[in-house]
């Protein structure tokens, strides 16, 4: 209370001369009414009666300059006191400024010869020619720009004319009535620039405090970003010292068992192998039960706002609660309640937000479902419904551009083809030769994209009826993988061999394959890769060469029973990245929102937890044969579902179609080149230490 009223006069003066800038007059007089009953002060602001004299001084001399004909002064001063952005970028001030030249230029001429000219004196016609001289000297510089007008094209002869007064192009400028009106237009000119510089101290406070808390904002939005990338690189590098001290480890023990079975028989590979074991967690609590009634009400009925908020509550709680106990029972409520009305039969649901008109609400609802098919209990509840996999299917190819809900939408589409009934449906709707068109210009993808359609078009191809849905184009799939081959972004790698051994396991694709010159395409790569790829491309090499039928090869995968290794929760925290709403002062959000207006009664039990899958491991030998997911199958191991390993998804800029990086193929890897070659970039991510069929 101190700081205020030691500063109130001042501020008491800032709103005064505010209301007297923009012409309340009424409420003036009623503020400084009151202001003086109750004994405040008013100080003068700086820039008030001060600024205010100098203005109008300011005024006042060009006005005189301009009744006297001093042309040198009136200039002087103009340019000094009026803004040069104003001079030259407003038309009426660069039309005004013209007028005024030609003014000058022409007031001897329409002055009694020997009469009195302020403190000039017409002497002879020296002074005549310095004036049209000067005003030739703008007509060819600052004034060159409006010789395209027709209203002033008939002046740029005026320094040429001999005597202008007799000329009828000029006949207007020597009328009585043509300087008191060019006068009164400068007035009106002058009075509103000085008024416009006359800016309130209190505008221009709050003017100054908004742009520099716009740029701080942008530049602390920048550093997030910056930071959001370090954090994921971080990470895949985290998770891949991770997977190289689980298999140093492993080695270490197996080394020691041998020693124990030779010296002394100590069990310290015992100990060893206990630290592989995750440590328990401390005892998470159970989240408060929420009104799941009422929620999907205002979810179908309330504004795209609330909408949007609610899903991304509903979002958090499964993207940021404890994995375990307190995940799971989260799901359970989701999944017992309906959240997503994947068993409804009403026109109106929570599945339509998927085709919502805000882009906001379908980005979020697109990342909750992404967040569901993440967790197998998740993707249990919405293979469920034929109905879901429609919609997504239908979002997917109805989004134009590499967005985020599309993004979001394939990811979840990627996670439910681990399973097998779902991986049906996609075939049969017509996603494989989707995907390959899509992968047919990768570099117009960002990197979720790319991995998350060449993990789903190889999950496809491991069935029969994928296999021979490529047969359908053979050229063109054969084409798209062997350009995927030499791609900057290795992550993708795993997916597109898989999907290459996968498919040349048809005659028909085979004999496509071999006519484009395809062992050679390999062979490029052989050279150039890793130990580890030249293994899976020895496997596929051998595949192209194979001379076995049909019926020898595919398997009967239709009569196969459910895979046991697709039941892998893998939480990505790409989910919460980029969010697009922030809530304003007083606005709910998140767990707040949902404990405050949806709470109900508690109905949380404790739930015992599923056995998790077994790791099946793969050598890193072969292609993989099963469905993977991006986030489960890199290290060859489970990934801990708080340490994610998640594709990254830093777009190119705009995720256009623009100039990109050079993109990192071997440029002998093309039929009929097969000897030349070059080096290949390393990518932005952590390459994949070996396969695994954990999803």
């Amino acid at each position: 209370m101190g700081d205020i009223l030691a500063h109130e006069s001042e501020l008491l003066g800032l709103v005064k001369e505010y209301l007297d800038f923009a012409e309340f007059e009424d409420t003036l007089k009623t503020f400084s009414k009151e202001c003086k009953i109750k004994g405040k002060p008013l100080s003068k602001t700086a820039g008030g009666s001060l600024r205010d004299s100098k203005s109008l001084t300011i005024q006042r001399d060009l006005i005189a300059a301009f009744d006297s004909g001093d042309q040198k002064a009136f200039f002087a001063s103009w340019e000094e006191h009026v803004p040069s952005s104003l001079r030259d970028g407003d038309a009426l001030a660069r039309k005004l400024e013209f007028y005024l030249h030609i003014h000058f230029a022409i007031y001897l001429l329409k002055q009694p010869v020997g009469r009195p000219v302020g403190h000039l004196v017409l002497r002879d016609k020296e002074d005549l020619d310095e004036r049209v001289s000067y005003f030739k000297t703008y007509l060819e510089t600052k004034g060159a720009a409006l010789s395209q007008t027709t209203e002033f094209l008939p002046f740029y002869a005026l320094p040429f004319v001999p005597n202008p007064r007799a000329h009828p192009s000029f006949k207007e400028l020597f009328q009585d009535s043509w300087t008191p009106d060019l006068k009164s237009k400068l007035e009106k000119f002058l009075a509103l620039v000085f008024k416009a510089g006359d800016t309130p101290k209190l505008f221009t406070l709050y003017k100054e405090n908004g742009q520099s808390h716009k740029e701080m904002l942008q530049q602390l939005h920048q550093q997030l970003i910056e930071a959001e990338r370090r954090s994921m690189t971080y990470l895949k590098r985290y998770n891949k010292i991770q997977a190289d001290y689980h298999n140093l480890i492993g080695v270490t023990a197996e080394l020691v068992d041998s020693l124990e079975a030779t010296v002394s028989g100590k069990m310290a590979s015992t100990m060893l192998r206990a630290s592989l074991a995750p440590m328990k967690s401390k005892d998470v609590p159970l989240l408060p039960s929420l009104d799941y009634e009422k929620l999907k009400k205002d979810l179908i009925w309330g504004s795209d706002r609330l909408k949007a908020f609610l899903l991304q509550a509903l979002r958090w709680r499964l993207t940021t609660s404890h994995p375990g106990e307190q995940r799971e029972t989260v799901l359970q409520a989701y999944v017992s309640n309906d959240l997503l009305d994947c068993h409804s039969h009403s026109q109106r649901s929570v599945l339509q937000l998927l085709h919502s008109r805000s882009e906001v609400v379908r980005q979020y609802m697109a990342r909750l479902v992404n967040a569901f098919a993440s967790l197998a209990g998740g993707r249990l509840y919405v293979a469920q419904s034929t109905k879901m996999l429609r919609m997504l299917e239908e979002r997917l190819r109805e989004e134009d551009r590499d967005t985020a809900t599309r993004e979001n939408v394939l990811g979840a589409l990627q996670k439910l083809s681990l399973r097998r009934p779902l991986q049906t449906a996609m075939i049969r709707d017509g996603l494989v030769l989707w995907l390959v068109d899509t992968l047919k210009d990768p570099d117009c993808l960002s990197d979720y994209t790319l991995e998350y359609s060449a993990a789903l078009l190889m999950n496809l191809c491991l069935r029969s009826a994928g296999k021979n849905m490529c047969a359908k184009a053979a050229g063109l799939v054969l084409k798209v993988l062997s350009d995927l081959l030499g791609h900057e972004n290795h992550e993708i790698q795993p997916y597109v061999n898989g999907a290459l051994y996968s498919i040349l396991s048809i005659p028909a694709i085979r004999e496509e394959a071999r006519a484009m010159g395809m062992e050679d395409i390999l062979r490029c790569f052989l050279r150039e890769g890793s130990a580890e790829t030249a293994r899976q491309i020895e496997f596929i090499i051998k595949q192209l060469n194979s001379e076995e039928l049909l019926d020898a090869v595919l398997e009967s995968d239709d009569d196969e029973d459910e895979d046991d290794e697709e039941d892998h929760d893998s939480m990505e925290a790409d989910l919460d990245k980029d969010e697009l709403i922030q809530p304003q002062l007083g606005e709910l959000s998140g767990e707040k929102l949902l404990t405050t207006e949806y709470l109900g009664i508690m109905t949380n039990t404790g739930k015992t937890r599923r056995k998790g899958p077994a790791s099946v491991q793969w050598s890193g030998a072969e292609p993989l044969r099963r469905p993977v997911t991006p986030g489960g199958h890199r290290n060859g191991y489970p990934v801990p579902e708080d340490h994610p390993a998640s594709p990254q998804t830093a777009r190119r800029a705009g995720n256009s179609c623009g100039p990109s990086l050079p993109h990192a193929r071997l440029s002998g890897c093309r039929r009929g080149e097969p000897g030349a070659s070059s080096s290949r970039r390393s990518g932005s991510g952590v390459r994949a230490s070996s396969w695994s069929a954990d999803a």
